[in-house]
């Protein structure tokens, strides 16, 4: 359902009108890319690989273990608490070093092939590509992303998430992580964005939301698992959603203005 213009004035403070929207900015994990899913599918198909079962009698067991570490590290780099190398080893050594990793060399060799494997993975988030090719048409889009350089963009093109996207804005090449306002500045500079004419949509609130308040755009909150809100007041509007499918209909009541259409810009283009 869309919002009513009496609705949009109410969240905004009355500054519907200060909103063009020309940028979508989209996170790739777990915004779009179904990450826990085709992680977990793919230490899934190395406990089986590497007979891991002699120390986790079953998957669940090596992976209850993996998986709170491995979101405490990447909050930590997050953070700018610790740098990409001690991420990669510190996610993987608690879980590891008992099945015999004893060397940083021999869990960089693990993460290599973990990261191989996983970049082939095709899961999606339920209408993420339906939503790409909806927005594509209408609007210039932006990934923005924490995720290393050598598996993001082999992870959207086997998932088929790439042909709708024109930017890609990664920490690394930022040298800073969302939710800094650098890899935002960095993004505007690389792409050409104006600030006035972006949105932002993501799934994570510290590395997304916050990031988008700094960055000065509003943003949607995708969060499909109706995580409560936490209680705090941003300066920039956000908008909630459970379903990938309702992200249109928030951008169709930010204005009574419609965005640029790519079409027509490649026409005016050619003329």
């Amino acid at each position: 359902m869309s919002l009513s213009t009496a609705q949009f004035k109410l969240i905004t403070g009355g500054c519907y009108l200060c909103y063009m929207i020309k940028n979508i900015w989209i996170d790739l994990d777990d915004t779009l890319w179904a990450t826990q899913e085709n992680n977990r599918d793919t230490l899934e198909e190395l406990y089986h690989l590497y007979g891991w079962d002699r120390v986790y009698p079953t998957f669940a067991d090596f992976f209850d273990i993996y998986l709170p570490n491995n979101i405490h590290q990447w909050d930590l780099y997050r953070d700018g608490k610790i740098d990409k190398y001690s991420l990669t080893i510190n996610r993987f050594a608690p879980v590891l070093e008992p099945l015999g990793y004893d060397s940083d060399e021999k869990i960089l060799e693990l993460s290599e092939e973990f990261l191989e494997r996983t970049a082939t993975k095709k899961k999606v988030m339920p209408g993420a590509l339906e939503l790409m090719e909806h927005l594509h048409s209408l609007y210039t889009i932006i990934i923005i992303s924490n995720g290393f350089c050598e598996v993001q963009h082999r992870k959207m093109e086997s998932s088929g998430l790439l042909a709708y996207v024109d930017h890609v804005i990664l920490s690394e090449d930022a040298e800073a992580p969302k939710p800094s306002k650098r890899i935002f500045d960095y993004g505007f500079a690389t792409t050409g964005a104006r600030r006035s004419e972006s949105i932002l949509i993501g799934d994570a609130w510290i590395a997304d939301i916050h990031g988008a308040e700094v960055a000065g755009m509003p943003a949607i909150w995708y969060n499909p698992s109706g995580t409560p809100r936490p209680a705090e007041e941003l300066r920039t509007p956000v908008y909630e959603v459970r379903h990938l499918r309702m992200i249109p209909n928030i951008l169709r009541s930010l204005i009574s203005l419609k965005p640029h259409d790519r079409r027509d810009q490649r026409l005016i283009s050619k003329e």
